[in-house]
């Protein structure tokens, strides 16, 4: 079984690099929250013990790698993130095709899977696209997609694809990507409560440390997870251009619950969708509502920000983004426009419908929650759905 202690992670780390600067102590404590909150309320297998602490060694792995390239070539630290745009949509609501299209614009980059999976050494343009990194990352994705064959169905998996932000920001061990795969509420209330700028922090650290080898004109990012963390996003990158997806959020809790409930079973035993769903309809309407906070205060200013609707974006995804360049002030040329064409004529069917769930699965209260979410939904203009 694996040790879930906070010193068995970090004596891990360390031995595993022979390093031990991992560039401050700001994740400390939410180090301990997590392996806590994992050993009292994940409900762990045997095999799950493991995965959870090869899971938090390979954040503090590759966060221990970072800093010690870092501390060799600090010219890294200079340089600079302009400009860049980011997709904050809830879960579930387009975030992830559209990641994907803009990615393709030959003037963006967003970080690949194999390259957050193994930074170190930075990439290298001459190798980028043949390095054998690519093929471990592969191996890593159909480990997975083994032990749950439906993945594939519910998310797009590859080593060449995007990879969002919460994979980052898990190497400050401040991440919603652990609650998505875990069952741990009080890390999840900590997270929500606690200041995330350390995170964006290493968020910046850690584009620096790809560029550094390959120049980027524009970054296109991509998390659910900005959605709780509006304001530190944006203090840290405050040129930033913000894509804000929106769509039925009894929709979205009922998606992610079904997504949720699946990627547990990677660590954990199967657990019934109704307490999955509970749970993540509160992290979903607090997310929603730090939204509309975040336009009332002025967090994010209009000027920097644009609003997708999902049912627009999936009847014309190409007009929608085209529409969204347009309003953000980027040129979207004619060979970006036939590189999207190119990449969703390409998709598998089941990209698009291999995901079936219904918001009757959930056990909620249809109404109560309508009550809940009419904040938001008033006021983007976030219309209904059909629930089933």
């Amino acid at each position: 079984m694996g040790d879930l202690s906070a010193a068995a992670v970090v004596a891990t780390a360390q031995e595993s690099t022979g390093l031990t600067d991992f560039g401050g102590d700001d994740w400390r404590e939410a180090l301990d929250v997590l392996t806590e909150s994992l050993s009292a309320e994940a409900g762990l297998s045997e095999f799950g013990d493991v995965v959870a602490q090869a899971d938090l060694v390979g954040s503090l792995t590759r966060r221990l790698q970072i800093v010690d390239y870092r501390r060799t070539h600090p010219e890294v630290a200079n340089s600079p993130i302009e400009r860049p745009v980011f997709i904050v949509g809830q879960v579930r609501t387009g975030t992830t095709i559209l990641f994907e299209l803009l990615a393709q614009d030959p003037d963006a980059r967003a970080p690949l899977t194999w390259e957050v999976d193994a930074p170190c050494p930075p990439p290298e343009a001459t190798t980028y696209a043949t390095d054998p990194r690519i093929e471990d990352s592969r191996q890593i994705q159909e480990m997975m997609t083994s032990i749950i064959p439906d993945l594939r169905a519910m998310h797009p998996i590859g080593p060449l694809l995007a990879q969002e932000c919460v994979r980052i920001t898990a190497m400050d061990l401040r991440s919603f990507i652990f609650p998505t795969i875990y069952h741990v509420p009080a890390y999840a209330r900590w997270l929500l409560d606690t200041d995330m700028a350390s995170a964006y922090r290493w968020h910046r650290r850690f584009l620096q440390h790809l560029q550094s080898r390959i120049p980027v004109n524009r970054w296109v990012l991509k998390s659910p997870g900005h959605i709780w963390a509006l304001d530190a996003m944006m203090k840290q990158y405050p040129d930033a251009r913000v894509i804000q997806t929106h769509r039925d959020p009894l929709r979205t809790i009922a998606s992610v619950s079904s997504l949720a409930c699946t990627l547990r079973t990677f660590a954990s035993e199967q657990t019934p969708i109704e307490g999955v769903a509970r749970e993540w309809a509160e992290y979903v309407i607090d997310g929603i509502d730090r939204s509309v906070d975040a336009r009332e205060s002025g967090i994010v200013p209009p000027s920097q920000v644009v609003d997708v609707q999902y049912q627009s974006f999936a009847a014309d995804p190409i007009a929608t983004v085209g529409a969204a360049y347009d309003q953000l002030g980027l040129a979207f040329t004619a060979d970006a426009e036939a590189r999207m064409r190119n990449f969703l004529d390409a998709q598998p069917a089941h990209e698009h419908g291999g995901h079936h769930y219904t918001f009757a699965q959930t056990g909620l209260n249809e109404e109560a929650l309508r009550e809940r979410t009419a904040r938001y939904q008033n006021y983007f203009g976030v219309p209904n759905e059909p629930l089933g």
